[in-house]
């Protein structure tokens, strides 16, 4: 397994990993709203890869792209520069081999090397493995999104 930067010749290969950023989220939302939002997510962040402040990473076994994550540097409201986490998924055959820590160490030693000292995320609160994750890597929960449903 080989971490690297994106490159344009990966792009269907990293857009058909997209639909798994649809696990986890609150039963009630729309799929198809949802599926249509992680694919702009995954298309902007392909589209924006190269801009200042940005990055994907791509994880590589021979041919085939097994992962990617992507985000970009952002302030925090309190002003603390902060490198935020976008997306990242691992296709499916792939888990549990280490590709997704692999990724995150590439995001970590990328923060380093633009004096960051905090890494950022979401997830949904029901995604229980993506939560455990990244428990396992040391974040922390720092803000809590309620929502109300109304009938």
């Amino acid at each position: 397994m080989h971490i690297r930067r994106y490159e344009e010749a990966d792009r269907s290969a990293v857009l058909a990993l997209a639909p798994r950023l649809t696990e986890g989220v609150a039963p009630w939302r729309s799929p198809e709203g949802v599926l249509a939002a992680v694919i702009g997510w995954v298309v902007e962040a392909l589209h924006r890869a190269g801009e200042p402040g940005r990055f994907v990473f791509v994880a590589e076994d021979g041919d085939d792209i097994t992962g990617f994550v992507a985000g970009e540097q952002r302030a925090h409201w309190s002003g603390d520069r902060e490198l935020y986490v976008g997306e990242l998924v691992v296709a499916q055959p792939y888990e549990g081999r280490g590709i997704g820590r692999a990724l995150m160490e590439a995001v970590t030693d990328h923060a380093r090397q633009q004096g960051l000292r905090s890494i950022t995320l979401d997830t949904g609160a029901a995604n229980t493995n993506a939560r455990t994750f990244y428990n396992q890597l040391g974040f922390e929960e720092e803000d809590v999104k309620l929502t109300k449903r109304l009938s």
